[in-house]
């Protein structure tokens, strides 16, 4: 009997196991293509699971965080769904190459247009961000998801640092180490290619004078060579004339 109850708890106990972890990992997140680096630029997907079993999603509006305002904001298109970009002024205007943006991506919106996130499955919509911010470790981008049964989940709650996670967590952008330019490479690997590039270069300097010295010691041994055989060609004309004589 006793072993009967603790099979029957075991497997309840699974079972919540799982359920959890299924609904744990059914968020609304981000996820960068490669790495997302401070002050560099990065490729992200949106990642929508449909959580219903009688509704298929419809809709994803994303919000950007205000307090870190990118300046280049371009989703790709996703067949099928209809992608709206919404702007705003911004307060602080910020300075990208030398050149003044007074405005941002304030919003991305995807809406069905002929396809749908049926219960089961998820989808998902990338944007390429940049620049990203030098002083964040994280952006956190606040997010709706909308179902043809008219229901909006809102997934715009932050984590806090101890704290359990939010039943409808925003998703979150962790941001890894700044490289050394904007676009992931470092100083480092610059300096390792110039320095190659000056060996190959010293090498090639190296191997074009060794071939000049051979090429003008060849000149001079033929010189030498023709210098002799006139002198032995005018030695016979001499030895020849002195017989006859």
């Amino acid at each position: 009997m006793n072993v009967s109850r603790i099979a029957v708890a075991t497997g309840i106990a699974a079972s919540s196991v799982l359920l959890l972890s299924g609904t744990a990992f059914a968020h609304v997140s981000v996820q960068p293509q490669g790495e997302a680096a401070k002050g560099g630029y990065a490729t992200v997907n949106f990642k929508v699971p449909n959580e219903r079993d009688n509704a298929s999603t419809v809709k994803l509006e994303v919000s950007l965080p205000t307090e870190h305002p990118l300046a280049s904001v371009m989703p790709q298109d996703v067949p099928g769904w209809k992608v709206e970009v919404t702007k705003s002024k911004l307060a602080k205007p910020l300075e990208v190459h030398g050149k003044k943006i007074t405005e941002a991506v304030s919003k991305v919106t995807w809406t069905a247009d002929g396809s749908k996130i049926a219960p089961g499955h998820f989808q998902q919509f990338p944007v390429s961000l940049g620049r990203l911010p030098e002083d964040a470790d994280q952006l956190v981008f606040k997010a709706l998801q909308t179902y043809d049964n008219k229901e909006v989940v809102r997934w715009i709650e932050e984590s806090k640092e101890g704290a359990p996670e939010p039943e409808a967590p925003a998703p979150v952008l962790r941001l890894s180490a700044a490289t050394e330019d904007e676009h992931g490479g470092g100083a480092k690997d610059a300096a390792a290619k110039d320095s190659k590039n000056s060996g190959h270069d010293e090498g090639t300097k190296s191997e074009t004078a060794s071939a000049d010295s051979s090429d003008t010691t060849a000149r001079i041994l033929a010189i030498v060579g023709i210098l002799a055989g006139i002198a032995g060609v005018a030695f016979g004309v001499l030895a020849g004339r002195r017989r006859a004589s």
